[in-house]
């Protein structure tokens, strides 16, 4: 870990205020929060005024939800803390969420192309795979459309 030292200034209330917020809301410390936004623009002021995206591999997401949910959000964050024995941050929580989601979506996309590739034709040439449908009425749906397109 590198070598830290303590760094104390007057700031206005209101700016003390925002930056509790904003820290709480990403789930920092303030050491951690100060330290970002000291090197940020830092690294600004290299770019000549430009933020730098790239931020070291990571992105900025952000977004706007009805005020019952965050409540709901911050009760969950709350409960978790609890049972964690730690504070559980609401990036934490959202990261934790989108992995899950991405994982089981690239998990059911996987299943789907691996069927795809076990699929052999049958001996006539044609696909094994068959559309799924309804019985007869489906098939009658399908033989119209076919009397409809030779017509």
């Amino acid at each position: 870990m590198a070598d830290t030292k303590n760094l104390c200034a007057q700031i206005p209330l209101s700016l003390h205020d925002r930056v509790c917020a904003e820290k709480d809301q990403v789930g920092l410390t303030t050491a951690q929060y100060i330290t970002n936004l000291l090197i940020e623009y830092y690294q600004m002021k290299e770019n000549g005024g430009n933020m730098n995206m790239a931020n070291n591999g990571s992105r900025t997401m952000a977004f706007q939800i009805p005020e019952e949910l965050f409540q709901r959000i911050k009760a969950h964050l709350d409960r978790e803390s609890l049972r964690l024995g730690r504070k559980y941050t609401q990036r934490e929580f959202v990261l934790g969420l989108i992995e899950e989601a991405l994982t089981a979506s690239e998990n059911t996309c996987q299943v789907q192309e691996d069927g795809e590739d076990t699929q052999q034709p049958q001996e006539d040439g044609e696909d094994t795979y068959q559309p799924q449908g309804d019985g007869e009425d489906a098939q009658q749906s399908d033989e119209d459309e076919i009397a409809e397109a030779t017509e």
